[in-house]
């Protein structure tokens, strides 16, 4: 009573608005309630793995393949999506769980004694002892056969004078079998949870696996962005080096006396403009290395994250440039894309989910049988005043009754459960209805999605491909019209703005060749990623994790 006083009283004041300290009493009553304060503390997460292998000299040296081996190991949403196979396997192992065998035992032991009212209850006071020791088994087979059976021994002692039998030994062996006959007959509606979730399991590791291609995507792209910011910014230098030499080159000859003064100020803005250029592109390449190092888990190690990085792919392409056509693209698309598997796995699950709504509807009729056994034994007296003993038997002689089924008992019964109005299964089944319905409309979503993606990957290809040959004649074009600017500029036919507006023009076309030749290498990847064929292009395997 007094635990039960102080408990009490704890909730009250924790309840009360405004009283101190709330935060620090709710752990005294966690102890109080027996909650442990001490819990075995969560595994520790591994550490990333691979990155040391590939340091040398200070940096952290990768190519495109090395980077997408590191991010399928380390990255952090690799882990979390996977977590969705692990929870599917766990709930199809769940949905085998009405069929497990179940053993049950029991012992009890229960003395009373009582005053009596008349002679005919055998003693003063009526003393008592019994005990009980009971065995079961129950099964449940995936046809909806339901198959139980049960052995119980009791004793029973007296002190009762009109007893025959005192201590009494009665044993019995019961066996009874109940099969649904309507609904939940048969292999289907008792075998759907299973089957639902073994769908459910395929439609997860589908998932999975076009989760992988989303990620192997965005690693490619982060790849890429951070040469394409490296060489970014050595096109940025080379332009302020450019500037500056002009500004030198004004600078001396505004002191020969060979440049008026306020033609000094269009060099100088331009070293001050190219200055600012140069510092944006060092900050934007090293928010891209950010970026490229969370994808490969190179920020959860202290001692990589520091090291500078040396991505050795180029962004030139090498060999024939690829070919595709649509018509071939989508082929492939809707052939290998894991988005369109689990869409169709959820389909399936939705049929199987109707069918079952359909059998809830059903009527519940069951046939049920059962058999047992019994026996009884112990000493036995006659009704002499005292009574005498006349025979004595055991255990042994009660089993032997109940195993050889000497006073068999047996029966069947037909139940029958007809409900009027179902509204619970009716809801259901349009609830099933529905989902499918919903999800017939997101698997053509789906297709509609994967037909864009697919479209706009071949023609950004087909983009870069031309980009890349346009690129080439204006970067041509720009370096010859710079040297001659540069001529002109040295025989004063030109002013020097004209030198430095070629410059310009000349750094932005290195630019849009960079950028044409990465857009290349991004488009080659975004076609892989809409056909499918992404994984296989850099050799990508999904195993099952072995538990």
């Amino acid at each position: 009573m007094r635990v039960v006083r102080l408990l009490v009283v704890t909730v009250f004041f924790a309840a009360i608005p405004g009283v101190p300290a709330q935060a620090q009493e709710a752990p005294r009553l966690e102890r109080l309630l027996g909650i442990g304060t001490h819990h075995e503390p969560a595994p520790v997460l591994a550490a990333p793995q691979g990155l040391q292998d590939h340091v040398a000299n200070g940096k952290l040296v990768l190519s495109l393949d090395d980077t997408i081996r590191l991010a399928l190991s380390n990255n952090t949403d690799i882990r979390l999506d996977r977590s969705q196979i692990e929870f599917a396997q766990n709930s199809l192992h769940r949905a085998r769980g009405p069929f497990d065998p179940l053993v049950t035992s029991s012992f009890a032991d229960n003395r009373t004694k009582s005053p009596t009212i008349a002679q005919t209850q055998g003693a003063p006071i009526l003393e008592t002892l019994s005990q009980t020791t009971a065995f079961g088994f129950a099964k449940t087979f995936q046809t909806g056969t339901n198959f139980q059976s049960s052995f119980s021994a009791s004793k029973l002692s007296t002190n009762s004078s009109l007893s025959t039998l005192n201590p009494s030994i009665a044993t019995d062996l019961q066996f009874s079998v109940t099969q649904p006959l309507l609904r939940n007959f048969g292999l289907f509606p008792n075998r759907a949870p299973i089957l639902i979730a073994q769908r459910n399991l395929k439609q997860a590791r589908a998932s999975f696996q076009g989760e992988v291609n989303d990620i192997i995507l965005r690693t490619v792209g982060n790849y890429w962005n951070v040469i394409l910011a490296r060489e970014s910014l050595v096109v940025q230098r080379k332009s302020l080096e450019e500037a500056q030499k002009s500004y030198d080159h004004d600078k001396k000859a505004l002191g020969l006396g060979a440049l008026p003064p306020l033609d000094i100020y269009r060099s100088e803005s331009q070293v001050a403009s190219r200055r600012v250029g140069v510092i944006q592109a060092e900050y934007a390449l090293k928010q891209a290395e950010d970026q490229f190092r969370q994808i490969v888990g190179a920020d959860l190690d202290p001692a990589v994250r520091v090291l500078d990085l040396e991505l050795i792919d180029q962004p030139e392409p090498l060999g024939e440039l690829p070919n595709t056509d649509i018509a071939a693209a989508l082929t492939r698309a809707l052939a290998n894309r894991p988005e369109l598997e689990a869409a169709r796995q959820q389909l399936a699950s939705d049929e199987l989910i109707i069918r079952l709504a359909h059998n809830s509807l059903k009527p519940d009729l069951e046939l049920s049988g059962f058999y047992l056994g019994n026996g009884v034994a112990g000493n036995q007296f006659n009704t002499a005043n005292p009574p005498q003993l006349i025979g004595k038997t055991g255990l042994s002689d009660s089993l032997g009754q109940t195993f050889h089924f000497t006073y068999p008992a047996y029966g069947a019964a037909l139940s029958l459960s007809l409900p009027v109005k179902n509204h619970s299964a009716e809801a259901n089944l349009a609830d099933a209805d529905a989902s499918r319905r919903r999800d017939q409309y997101q698997e053509r979503r789906t297709n509609q999605s994967i037909t864009l993606e697919v479209t706009n990957a071949v023609h950004a290809l087909e983009q870069a491909k031309l980009s890349i040959e346009a690129s080439k004649v204006a970067l041509d074009l720009a370096q010859k019209s710079l040297r001659a600017d540069e001529r002109k500029y040295e025989l004063g036919a030109e002013t020097v703005f004209f030198v430095l507006d070629s410059q310009i023009v000349l750094a932005q076309a290195e630019l849009n060749l960079i950028q044409a030749q990465i857009n290349l290498q991004v488009a080659v990847a975004q076609v892989d990623h809409a056909t499918g064929d992404l994984l296989d292009h850099h050799h990508v395997q999904i195993l099952e994790r072995s538990k």
